[in-house]
């Protein structure tokens, strides 16, 4: 008796959720597949978009509270660079 395991069946060895999915996707029509790059697609963007938001807010956020500082490369260097 052969049982299905998640990602498996015994005497194989394990699959990757990865792979499993490329197989999922690889049984849909080719129109299908061209449809869930799309929403794919778009949802990195919306996702990268809320990362951008956060990032942004932050920095105004630290503007605000005055933890930022302004000036040159040249400034910067010579902080990096200036004996503790």
């Amino acid at each position: 008796m052969i049982q299905k395991l998640k990602g498996m069946t015994m005497g194989q060895t394990p699959v990757s959720p990865l792979q499993e999915a490329l197989e999922i996707v690889e049984s849909l029509s080719p129109d299908d597949q061209e449809t869930l790059i799309e929403l794919i697609h778009h949802r990195l963007t919306e996702q990268r978009r809320g990362e951008i938001a956060q990032n942004a807010a932050a920095t105004l956020k630290a503007v605000g509270e005055g933890r930022v500082q302004f000036g040159s490369l040249e400034d910067l260097k010579g902080d990096l660079l200036a004996e503790p």
